[in-house]
């Protein structure tokens, strides 16, 4: 830093709060063996030192880690599709297992009843037949899909768990 023609030029007026602060930078000014003026100069350069490096720092590993975290998210959503794709052919799968075993007169063994159909009749309303097939997720236009709850309702009715009523189904339990 060079000098300048008048002092004015390299002047910084500063204004404390109070005059308790004025003195305790003071007095850690001549602890220090140092005049206040060199005494701020030096906490303001040792601050700025350390914003400047910090900051450095931290805008470098912001962008390592921003790169990380893209590519994760990317490999973590491309994960979930594959999951989630996963997951729509085993229920498809399960669906039309279910509906064959309620569709197949001849079956012999275990039948599982679709847990959701129960509760939705089991719920204490009269439920119809649209009404079944959206709680369930069935389409109309599925045919399997149709018998297997068809074969799972007269299966209840059979048992006397359920009724058939003009406006639907309701659960007798």
């Amino acid at each position: 830093m060079g000098k300048t023609e008048t002092i004015k030029e390299r002047a910084v007026y500063v204004y404390l709060p109070s005059v308790e602060m004025k003195e305790q930078w003071t007095k850690y000014a001549k602890e220090m063996g140092t005049s206040l003026s060199k005494f701020v100069m030096e906490c303001v350069r040792e601050f700025v030192e350390q914003r400047e490096d910090s900051a450095f720092v931290k805008r470098g590993e912001l962008v390592r880690e921003t790169g990380k975290l893209r590519e994760r998210v990317r490999t973590l959503s491309e994960d979930l599709e594959a999951r989630n794709a996963l997951i729509a052919r085993l229920e498809e799968e399960i669906r039309r297992y279910r509906a064959q075993i309620f569709s197949d007169k001849e079956f012999q063994g275990i039948r599982t009843y679709d847990k959701r159909l129960i509760e939705a009749l089991k719920a204490g309303i009269i439920i119809s037949d649209d009404h079944l097939l959206a709680e369930l997720g069935a389409e109309p236009r599925d045919a399997d899909a149709v018998k297997s709850i068809a074969g799972q309702l007269e299966g209840l009715r059979g048992y006397g768990l359920v009724e058939r009523t003009p406006k639907g189904w309701r659960w007798k339990g």
